[in-house]
């Protein structure tokens, strides 16, 4: 059973940093992409960050490019989040998901599509920021 466990949000000051974390079981991490998404009240789920950890591949939406790194451990298993020059507009729950097509999930991120068709979500955990 594949199973994705988001931890690390929290309450935060505009220009403060946090880093989510997200542990992977079940789930061979060396043919498969793992992504960060969020998603505020009265919004879609928009996709923001991906990592391909056999190759270190990575995509950014632009909401988040320079303030945010997406890294792997495949060690651990874990994919990390690290957000820095927080902003109130960052306020959301965010959510880790894999899918084994890492090209797919790359261009779900990368072409800001919906996020539908991927094969693993995990639960959110909640970042607020606050002005």
């Amino acid at each position: 059973e594949v199973q994705l466990q988001a931890s690390g949000g929290g309450l935060v000051q505009a220009g403060g940093s946090l880093r989510l974390s997200c542990a992977v079981s079940g789930l061979t991490f060396g043919n498969s992409a793992i992504a960060w998404f969020r998603q505020a009240p009265g919004k879609e789920r928009e996709g923001i960050a991906c990592i391909v950890s056999d190759n270190d591949d990575t995509v950014y939406s632009d909401s988040v490019k320079g303030r945010f790194t997406i890294a792997s451990d495949n060690a651990k298993n874990t994919v990390y989040l690290q957000m820095n020059s927080l902003k109130p507009e960052d306020t959301a729950v965010y959510y880790c998901a894999a899918d084994r097509n890492e090209a797919f999930l790359l261009t779900v991120v990368g072409s800001h599509l919906g996020p539908y068709g991927i094969d693993y979500w995990g639960k959110g955990t909640q970042v607020t920021v606050s002005s």
